[in-house]
C-alpha cells in the first residue's frame, strides 16, 4: 500500500471519502471494485477513532430486540454470518452466558423469549441455538459468579472480531482494486462553486503541506467528527450527531471462558466480560459526551463504575487497578436522539448538505458493508449491484498449504506459522517472504506472543504504519498483552527508525 501524497492531486476523482474509519473504508474497497476512480483520506491512522474503541463483537445486537429494533437486529445477523464464512481469521464464534437473578435485572421469562427469538432472526445462520442452565449449570461454566440470588442463565451465541485488522483489510482491499489512499492527511477546508463543493483542501500532518483533491462525489463518514464537517461545510446547520462515551478496560485474568453479558445493578444496561488474549475485556460505559472528540479519554469515575460492577458479579475476585492490562475509550456517534444514551438507535443515516457532500451518521460496526452499500446506492443512485452472499477481503480466501510444511520450508516454530495465517489469512506468507533474505527477521519480539519482526517490517512497508502506536494496537495488538518487560514495543520503536517508510 503505497503512500503517494503528490499523486493525490495530480488527477480529478470519481469519488472523494473522508474519514478511514470502518466505514469509509468499505466504501472505498466497494467504490473501487466498480471500477470509479476513488480517494480515502484519514487525518489519523486507519480507524483509530471509534472502528478500533469497540468491544470487539461483531453481533446482532440481543438487547436492540428490547427496543423492537428487529430489521436492525436481523440485517446484523445476516452480516456477522457472511463475515465468519468470508474472515474466518477475524471473526470467529463466540458462545455467552446471561446469568439471572432473582429481583435484579430482566426477569427469567423475558431472557429466554429475547434469546429465542434471536435465535429465530438468525434462521439457518444460527452459530449455536441458544439453552436454558440451571444454577449449577451456570456456576459450572463461570465459578467465580455470585451465588446469591442466582436462579439459572441462559447461553447464546453471537460473533468475536478483530476490529482493526478488519478495518485495515478493507483498506487494502480498497488500494489492490487502485484507491489511492492516505493516512495522516487532515482535510482543512472544502472547496465550492456557486455553493457545490467539487474539492477539498488537505494537509500531510507528517510534512505540514497543503494541497488540493479535486473530485466529482464527496462522502464523508467521519463519525464523532460529523458536526465539526457539517459546521465546516456550514456553519449554520444543527448538530445532526449525539456522541456517547464507551470506555473499555481489559484486565490481567480471564475471569470466564465464555462471554458475558451482565444488566447493570444502577441503570439496566448491559455490560460485558469477554475472554480477548488470555485477558479480560470488561466494557462498557454508555454516557453522553459534550467536549472535541480529540479529547475523548477514560477517566476515573469510568473505570470505577465497571470495577464496581465486576466485583457485583465477582464478589471473591480481589479486583486491583494494578491488574489493568491497559484502557480505551470511544465516542458513538449516534443519529441525534431524545432519550438515555443506551435506548437511542443504532441505524444509519446518509445525509446530503445543500453543497453536495454524503453525509453518514450513526451505525454499527457490525452492519459496516451494508451501510457502505446503501451510501454509494444513495450517491448513485442504485446504479451499481453488489453480491449479497459473500465479501472477499485482503486475506479472505482458502489456505491451500499445510502450516507444518510451510513451518519446515521456512525454518520456523509451527506456533508462528499457526499465529501468523489466524492473523492474516491467505496473506501470511507474505510475512514468511520477507524472511528469506532476511533471516533475523524471523526472530521473536518477546517471549509474550509469537509476533515476530518481518511482522513489524511488514506494517511499515505493506501497511502504511507510521507510528509506534499505529503497529503496537492496529496493526499487531499487542497492546492487549500482558508484557511486564514491554521488550516488544521497544524492539517495534527499533525496527520503525530502521525501516525507511
Amino acid at each position: 500500500m503505497l503512500r503517494d501524497i503528490k499523486r493525490l492531486s495530480k488527477r480529478e476523482y470519481d469519488l472523494l471519502v473522508i474519514g478511514g474509519g470502518i466505514n469509509g473504508a468499505a466504501i472505498a474497497n466497494l467504490a473501487a471494485g466498480c471500477g470509479l476512480k476513488v480517494a480515502l483520506l484519514e487525518k489519523g491512522d486507519f480507524g483509530s477513532g471509534t472502528s478500533t474503541k469497540t468491544t470487539k463483537l461483531m453481533h446482532g445486537g440481543l438487547r436492540y430486540l428490547e427496543n423492537f429494533e428487529f430489521d436492525l437486529v436481523y440485517e446484523a445477523l445476516r452480516e456477522r454470518s457472511l463475515h465468519l464464512k468470508s474472515v474466518p481469521y477475524l471473526v470467529r464464534p463466540l458462545r455467552f452466558v446471561i446469568p439471572v437473578y432473582k429481583k435484579e435485572g430482566r426477569p427469567f421469562w423475558m431472557i429466554k423469549c429475547g434469546v429465542w427469538l434471536y435465535d429465530f432472526l438468525c434462521g439457518r445462520d444460527v452459530i449455536e441455538r441458544h439453552r436454558k442452565l440451571t444454577t449449577q449449570e451456570v456456576l459450572s461454566i463461570v465459578p467465580g459468579l455470585k451465588r446469591e440470588g442466582l436462579i439459572g442463565g441462559v447461553t447464546y451465541s453471537d460473533a468475536q472480531m478483530d476490529d482493526a485488522r478488519l478495518c485495515l483489510e478493507n483498506v487494502l482491499s480498497a488500494d489492490v482494486k487502485g484507491a489511492h489512499v492516505a493516512n495522516y492527511v487532515e482535510v482543512t477546508t472544502f472547496i465550492k462553486k456557486i455553493g457545490k463543493i467539487i474539492g477539498v483542501r488537505a494537509k500531510d500532518l507528517f510534512t505540514n503541506t497543503s494541497f488540493d483533491v479535486m473530485a466529482r462525489k464527496f462522502v464523508c463518514t467521519v463519525g464523532p467528527w460529523s458536526n465539526l464537517m457539517l459546521a465546516l461545510d456550514n456553519p449554520h446547520t444543527k448538530q445532526k450527531v449525539r456522541t456517547t462515551k464507551g470506555i473499555h478496560i481489559v484486565y490481567r485474568e480471564q475471569l470466564s471462558r465464555d462471554a458475558l453479558l451482565i444488566p447493570t445493578q444502577k441503570d439496566n444496561r448491559v455490560f460485558f466480560v469477554i475472554p480477548w488474549k488470555g485477558h479480560s475485556l470488561i466494557g462498557t460505559t454508555d454516557t453522553d459526551f459534550l467536549g472535541h472528540p480529540d479529547q475523548v479519554k477514560v477517566n476515573d469515575t469510568d473505570i470505577r463504575y465497571l470495577l464496581n460492577e465486576a466485583v457485583r458479579v465477582f464478589p471473591h475476585y480481589n479486583f486491583k487497578r494494578g491488574n489493568i492490562i491497559t484502557t480505551f475509550a470511544g465516542l458513538r456517534p449516534l443519529v441525534h436522539q431524545e432519550g438515555s444514551p443506551s435506548e437511542v438507535s443504532r441505524k444509519h443515516v446518509v445525509h446530503e448538505s445543500f453543497s453536495g457532500i454524503f453525509f453518514v451518521m450513526g451505525g454499527k460496526y457490525t452492519t459496516y458493508r451494508r451501510i457502505a452499500i446503501d451510501c454509494l446506492k444513495k450517491i448513485y443512485s442504485n446504479r451499481f449491484d453488489f453480491p449479497r452472499h459473500e465479501y472477499g477481503l485482503y486475506g479472505s480466501g482458502e489456505i491451500q498449504e499445510q502450516v507444518e510444511e510451510v513451518a519446515q520450508a521456512y525454518g520456523i516454530d509451527l506456533e508462528v506459522v499457526e499465529y501468523l495465517k489466524d492473523t492474516y489469512g491467505t496473506r501470511y506468507l507474505d510475512i514468511l517472504k520477507l524472511t528469506q533474505n532476511h533471516p533475523q527477521l524471523k526472530e521473536r519480539l518477546c517471549q509474550c506472543s509469537p509476533t515476530i519482526a518481518a511482522q513489524v517490517v511488514y506494517a511499515i512497508q505493506t501497511e502504511m504504519a507510521r507510528s509506534a502506536e499505529d503497529i503496537i494496537f492496529r496493526r499487531l495488538s499487542i497492546g492487549y498483552n500482558d508484557c511486564p518487560t514491554r521488550q516488544c514495543q521497544g524492539r517495534i520503536r527499533q525496527i520503525l527508525a530502521e525501516v525507511k517508510v
